[in-house]
Protein backbone atom coordinates (compact mmCIF):
# COMPACT_ATOMS: atom_id res chain seq x y z
CA UNK A 1 0.00 0.00 0.00
CA UNK A 2 1.13 3.40 -1.19
CA UNK A 3 -0.67 6.86 0.00
CA UNK A 4 0.46 10.36 -1.26
CA UNK A 5 1.82 11.39 1.98
CA UNK A 6 4.59 8.45 0.88
CA UNK A 7 5.27 9.54 -2.33
CA UNK A 8 5.84 13.32 -1.12
CA UNK A 9 7.99 12.20 1.37
CA UNK A 10 10.06 9.67 -1.28
CA UNK A 11 9.58 6.58 1.16
CA UNK A 12 7.93 3.40 0.72
CA UNK A 13 4.70 1.98 3.06
CA UNK A 14 7.45 0.08 4.91
CA UNK A 15 10.14 2.72 5.68
CA UNK A 16 10.58 2.75 9.57
CA UNK A 17 9.43 5.54 11.24
CA UNK A 18 12.90 6.88 11.95
CA UNK A 19 13.40 6.75 8.26
CA UNK A 20 10.08 8.85 7.56
CA UNK A 21 11.49 11.26 10.26
CA UNK A 22 15.40 11.36 8.40
CA UNK A 23 13.77 12.26 4.91
CA UNK A 24 11.54 14.70 5.99
CA UNK A 25 13.97 16.69 7.30
CA UNK A 26 16.33 16.18 4.26
CA UNK A 27 13.43 17.48 2.33
CA UNK A 28 12.56 19.88 4.22
CA UNK A 29 15.75 21.84 4.73
CA UNK A 30 16.30 21.62 0.55
CA UNK A 31 13.23 22.80 0.52
CA UNK A 32 12.78 25.89 2.81
CA UNK A 33 11.94 28.81 1.89
CA UNK A 34 14.85 30.41 3.70
CA UNK A 35 17.14 28.03 1.41
CA UNK A 36 14.52 29.60 -1.59
CA UNK A 37 13.44 32.84 -1.50
CA UNK A 38 10.99 34.47 -3.68
CA UNK A 39 10.61 29.96 -5.70
CA UNK A 40 6.93 29.79 -5.77
CA UNK A 41 7.39 26.18 -6.28
CA UNK A 42 9.72 25.17 -3.87
CA UNK A 43 7.23 26.86 -0.78
CA UNK A 44 4.70 24.84 -2.38
CA UNK A 45 6.65 21.46 -1.91
CA UNK A 46 7.65 22.60 1.12
CA UNK A 47 3.85 23.15 2.35
CA UNK A 48 3.30 19.73 0.60
CA UNK A 49 6.41 18.66 2.63
CA UNK A 50 5.07 19.53 6.25
CA UNK A 51 1.43 18.35 5.35
CA UNK A 52 2.72 14.96 4.70
CA UNK A 53 4.68 14.62 7.84
CA UNK A 54 2.11 15.75 9.39
CA UNK A 55 -0.11 12.90 8.05
CA UNK A 56 2.67 10.15 8.90
CA UNK A 57 5.08 11.26 11.38
CA UNK A 58 4.51 10.33 14.17
CA UNK A 59 3.57 6.39 14.89
CA UNK A 60 -0.29 7.42 16.26
CA UNK A 61 -0.93 9.52 12.84
CA UNK A 62 0.27 6.95 10.64
CA UNK A 63 -1.71 4.28 12.16
CA UNK A 64 -4.92 6.62 11.18
CA UNK A 65 -3.27 7.08 8.01
CA UNK A 66 -2.66 4.09 7.08
CA UNK A 67 -5.98 2.90 8.28
CA UNK A 68 -7.77 5.55 6.25
CA UNK A 69 -6.09 3.88 3.61
CA UNK A 70 -6.62 0.61 3.82
CA UNK A 71 -10.67 1.44 4.38
CA UNK A 72 -10.81 3.39 1.25
CA UNK A 73 -9.61 0.46 -0.82
CA UNK A 74 -11.47 -1.88 1.00
CA UNK A 75 -14.52 0.32 0.43
CA UNK A 76 -14.35 2.17 -2.72
CA UNK A 77 -17.27 2.49 -4.27
CA UNK A 78 -19.19 2.33 -1.24
CA UNK A 79 -21.16 4.88 0.70
CA UNK A 80 -19.73 6.97 3.64
CA UNK A 81 -21.00 8.25 6.94
CA UNK A 82 -20.73 10.17 9.76
CA UNK A 83 -19.72 7.40 11.82
CA UNK A 84 -16.39 8.56 14.00
CA UNK A 85 -14.46 5.63 15.70
CA UNK A 86 -11.42 6.78 14.58
CA UNK A 87 -11.19 4.04 11.56
CA UNK A 88 -11.39 6.43 8.49
CA UNK A 89 -15.06 7.83 9.10
CA UNK A 90 -16.76 4.67 7.74
CA UNK A 91 -20.17 3.05 9.04
CA UNK A 92 -19.58 0.47 10.97
CA UNK A 93 -22.09 -1.48 9.69
CA UNK A 94 -20.78 -1.40 6.05
CA UNK A 95 -17.37 -2.60 8.16
CA UNK A 96 -19.55 -5.77 9.56
CA UNK A 97 -21.24 -6.77 6.67
CA UNK A 98 -17.90 -6.94 4.84
CA UNK A 99 -16.51 -8.88 7.67
CA UNK A 100 -20.00 -11.35 7.74
CA UNK A 101 -18.92 -11.90 3.54
CA UNK A 102 -15.29 -12.63 4.41
CA UNK A 103 -13.91 -16.41 3.48
CA UNK A 104 -17.74 -17.07 2.10
CA UNK A 105 -19.71 -17.49 -0.99
CA UNK A 106 -22.65 -14.93 -0.39
CA UNK A 107 -23.87 -18.29 1.35
CA UNK A 108 -26.56 -16.06 3.15
CA UNK A 109 -28.05 -15.23 0.07
CA UNK A 110 -28.01 -18.87 -1.17
CA UNK A 111 -29.63 -20.46 2.07
CA UNK A 112 -31.50 -17.64 3.51
CA UNK A 113 -32.66 -19.82 6.50
CA UNK A 114 -29.54 -20.56 7.51
CA UNK A 115 -28.68 -19.84 11.24
CA UNK A 116 -26.20 -16.50 11.67
CA UNK A 117 -24.11 -18.56 14.72
CA UNK A 118 -23.65 -21.04 12.04
CA UNK A 119 -22.18 -18.41 9.07
CA UNK A 120 -18.66 -18.35 11.05
CA UNK A 121 -18.68 -14.23 11.63
CA UNK A 122 -15.52 -12.96 12.46
CA UNK A 123 -14.10 -9.61 13.07
CA UNK A 124 -11.30 -7.80 10.65
CA UNK A 125 -7.85 -8.27 11.14
CA UNK A 126 -5.56 -5.23 11.88
CA UNK A 127 -2.84 -4.89 9.76
CA UNK A 128 -0.48 -2.61 11.51
CA UNK A 129 3.68 -2.24 11.34
CA UNK A 130 6.39 -2.42 14.44
CA UNK A 131 9.64 -0.48 13.98
CA UNK A 132 12.92 -2.63 15.77
CA UNK A 133 16.42 -1.87 15.51
CA UNK A 134 18.92 -4.31 13.69
CA UNK A 135 20.36 -5.61 17.14
CA UNK A 136 16.73 -6.45 18.51
CA UNK A 137 15.75 -8.21 15.01
CA UNK A 138 19.06 -10.38 15.43
CA UNK A 139 18.93 -10.98 19.43
CA UNK A 140 15.31 -10.87 19.32
CA UNK A 141 13.23 -8.73 21.66
CA UNK A 142 9.91 -7.97 23.69
CA UNK A 143 8.35 -4.70 22.86
CA UNK A 144 5.50 -2.90 23.74
CA UNK A 145 3.03 -2.59 21.50
CA UNK A 146 0.07 0.36 21.55
CA UNK A 147 -3.06 -1.59 20.27
CA UNK A 148 -6.34 -0.05 19.56
CA UNK A 149 -9.62 -2.29 18.25
CA UNK A 150 -13.08 -2.51 18.63
CA UNK A 151 -14.07 -5.03 21.40
CA UNK A 152 -17.99 -6.07 22.08
CA UNK A 153 -19.38 -3.50 23.84
CA UNK A 154 -19.70 -4.55 28.20
CA UNK A 155 -22.76 -2.68 28.72
CA UNK A 156 -24.93 -4.52 26.15
CA UNK A 157 -22.56 -7.51 25.35
CA UNK A 158 -22.79 -7.08 21.54
CA UNK A 159 -26.59 -7.21 21.61
CA UNK A 160 -27.77 -4.33 20.02
CA UNK A 161 -25.63 -4.66 16.94
CA UNK A 162 -27.75 -4.83 13.80
CA UNK A 163 -30.80 -3.76 15.95
CA UNK A 164 -33.24 -0.75 16.46
CA UNK A 165 -32.17 -1.09 20.46
CA UNK A 166 -29.59 1.67 21.64
CA UNK A 167 -27.12 1.38 24.17
CA UNK A 168 -25.75 4.44 25.79
CA UNK A 169 -22.18 3.02 25.92
CA UNK A 170 -21.97 2.09 22.40
CA UNK A 171 -24.70 3.89 20.61
CA UNK A 172 -26.43 0.67 19.82
CA UNK A 173 -23.11 -0.51 17.26
CA UNK A 174 -22.30 -3.42 19.82
CA UNK A 175 -18.74 -2.52 19.89
CA UNK A 176 -16.39 0.19 21.15
CA UNK A 177 -12.83 1.54 20.63
CA UNK A 178 -10.82 0.54 23.23
CA UNK A 179 -7.00 1.28 23.72
CA UNK A 180 -4.59 -1.55 25.24
CA UNK A 181 -0.68 -1.82 25.78
CA UNK A 182 0.79 -5.39 24.81
CA UNK A 183 4.20 -6.85 24.35
CA UNK A 184 5.37 -8.02 20.98
CA UNK A 185 7.86 -11.02 21.35
CA UNK A 186 9.95 -10.64 18.21
CA UNK A 187 11.94 -13.42 17.51
CA UNK A 188 15.91 -13.96 16.98
CA UNK A 189 16.82 -13.19 13.10
CA UNK A 190 13.80 -11.42 12.15
CA UNK A 191 13.76 -10.06 8.86
CA UNK A 192 12.61 -6.71 7.56
CA UNK A 193 8.94 -7.14 6.67
CA UNK A 194 8.33 -10.18 8.23
CA UNK A 195 5.09 -11.15 9.78
CA UNK A 196 4.14 -11.82 13.15
CA UNK A 197 0.63 -13.02 13.44
CA UNK A 198 -1.44 -12.89 17.02
CA UNK A 199 -4.59 -15.08 16.93
CA UNK A 200 -7.49 -13.10 18.18
CA UNK A 201 -6.23 -9.88 18.83
CA UNK A 202 -7.55 -8.04 16.06
CA UNK A 203 -11.27 -5.93 15.63
CA UNK A 204 -13.86 -8.35 18.22
CA UNK A 205 -17.24 -9.31 16.55
CA UNK A 206 -20.53 -8.30 18.07
CA UNK A 207 -21.63 -12.16 16.94
CA UNK A 208 -19.11 -13.78 16.08
CA UNK A 209 -15.02 -14.18 16.62
CA UNK A 210 -12.46 -11.77 16.65
CA UNK A 211 -10.17 -11.20 13.91
CA UNK A 212 -6.31 -11.42 14.18
CA UNK A 213 -3.77 -9.12 14.80
CA UNK A 214 -0.60 -9.08 11.65
CA UNK A 215 1.96 -7.26 12.47
CA UNK A 216 4.37 -6.33 10.19
CA UNK A 217 8.46 -5.61 11.07
CA UNK A 218 10.17 -2.65 10.11
CA UNK A 219 13.97 -2.91 10.43
CA UNK A 220 15.24 0.33 11.06
CA UNK A 221 18.44 0.83 8.36
CA UNK A 222 19.75 3.87 10.17
CA UNK A 223 21.29 7.08 8.82
CA UNK A 224 22.31 6.62 4.93
CA UNK A 225 20.18 3.33 4.44
CA UNK A 226 17.06 2.01 3.28
CA UNK A 227 14.77 -0.87 2.44
CA UNK A 228 13.68 -1.91 -0.81
CA UNK A 229 12.37 -4.93 -0.19
CA UNK A 230 14.17 -7.34 1.56
CA UNK A 231 17.75 -5.77 0.18
CA UNK A 232 19.50 -3.10 2.11
CA UNK A 233 20.65 -0.51 0.59
CA UNK A 234 23.45 1.75 1.97
CA UNK A 235 24.42 5.43 0.47
CA UNK A 236 28.04 6.19 -0.10
CA UNK A 237 28.40 10.06 -0.48
CA UNK A 238 31.62 10.82 -3.20
CA UNK A 239 32.94 13.91 -4.67
CA UNK A 240 32.29 14.91 -8.36
CA UNK A 241 35.85 13.94 -8.79
CA UNK A 242 36.16 10.82 -7.46
CA UNK A 243 32.90 9.87 -9.46
CA UNK A 244 34.61 11.50 -12.70
CA UNK A 245 38.36 10.85 -12.08
CA UNK A 246 37.98 7.53 -9.81
CA UNK A 247 39.13 6.93 -6.64
CA UNK A 248 38.50 5.20 -2.93
CA UNK A 249 36.17 5.49 -0.28
CA UNK A 250 35.92 3.65 3.22
CA UNK A 251 32.19 2.67 4.44
CA UNK A 252 31.20 1.42 7.73
CA UNK A 253 29.03 -1.21 7.14
CA UNK A 254 25.89 -2.65 9.24
CA UNK A 255 27.89 -5.24 10.74
CA UNK A 256 30.52 -2.64 11.93
CA UNK A 257 33.38 -3.24 9.80
CA UNK A 258 35.18 -0.71 7.49
CA UNK A 259 34.94 -1.63 4.23
CA UNK A 260 37.77 0.12 1.01
CA UNK A 261 35.54 0.55 -2.14
CA UNK A 262 36.90 1.07 -5.63
CA UNK A 263 34.98 3.66 -7.51
CA UNK A 264 35.74 3.25 -11.48
CA UNK A 265 36.35 6.53 -13.31
CA UNK A 266 33.06 7.90 -14.75
CA UNK A 267 31.01 6.30 -12.58
CA UNK A 268 27.40 7.97 -12.11
CA UNK A 269 25.25 8.62 -9.54
CA UNK A 270 23.00 6.13 -8.86
CA UNK A 271 25.40 3.29 -9.74
CA UNK A 272 25.52 0.25 -7.10
CA UNK A 273 27.71 -1.93 -6.45
CA UNK A 274 26.90 -5.60 -4.46
CA UNK A 275 28.52 -6.75 -1.18
CA UNK A 276 27.70 -10.03 -0.33
CA UNK A 277 28.00 -11.08 3.30
CA UNK A 278 28.20 -7.46 4.80
CA UNK A 279 24.22 -6.97 5.40
CA UNK A 280 22.10 -7.37 7.74
CA UNK A 281 22.83 -10.88 9.74
CA UNK A 282 25.46 -11.13 7.04
CA UNK A 283 23.18 -11.08 4.26
CA UNK A 284 23.60 -8.77 1.01
CA UNK A 285 24.20 -5.37 1.13
CA UNK A 286 24.12 -3.00 -1.88
CA UNK A 287 26.14 0.34 -2.16
CA UNK A 288 24.69 3.13 -4.13
CA UNK A 289 26.97 6.11 -5.69
CA UNK A 290 25.37 9.24 -4.25
CA UNK A 291 26.76 13.04 -4.78
CA UNK A 292 27.74 14.21 -1.66
CA UNK A 293 26.49 17.75 -0.44
CA UNK A 294 28.72 20.58 -0.10
CA UNK A 295 27.06 23.54 1.44
CA UNK A 296 29.97 25.78 1.63
CA UNK A 297 33.37 25.90 -0.65
CA UNK A 298 36.32 27.64 -0.12
CA UNK A 299 38.28 30.65 -2.26
CA UNK A 300 40.78 28.36 -3.73
CA UNK A 301 37.85 25.45 -4.90
CA UNK A 302 35.57 28.36 -6.51
CA UNK A 303 39.09 29.36 -8.10
CA UNK A 304 39.14 25.80 -9.72
CA UNK A 305 35.82 25.44 -10.74
CA UNK A 306 35.97 28.15 -12.96
CA UNK A 307 38.54 27.36 -14.45
CA UNK A 308 37.37 23.62 -15.04
CA UNK A 309 34.31 25.93 -16.18
CA UNK A 310 36.00 27.31 -19.27
CA UNK A 311 37.07 23.92 -20.33
CA UNK A 312 33.80 23.20 -20.35
CA UNK A 313 33.18 21.26 -17.59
Amino acid sequence: MSGDAYDILGVSSDATDSHIKRNYRRLARQYHPDRNPDDQAAEERFKSIQTAYEQIGTTESRAEYDQKIRMEEMFRGGRRSTFNGGFGGFDIGDIFSQFRNNGRDNISNQRPDLDRQEENIKGSNIESGLDISLKQAIDGASIKFSHRRFKVCEKCNGSTFGTSRNCSACGGKGVKTKKSTITIKVPPNAKHGQLLRLKKMGHEHPQGNPGDLIISLRLDAEEGRRWEGDRLIQEVPVTITKLLLGGKVKIRTPLGKMVQIEIPSGTKIGDRRRLNGHGHAGGILDIEFVLSEIDNITPSQKKALEELRKTGL
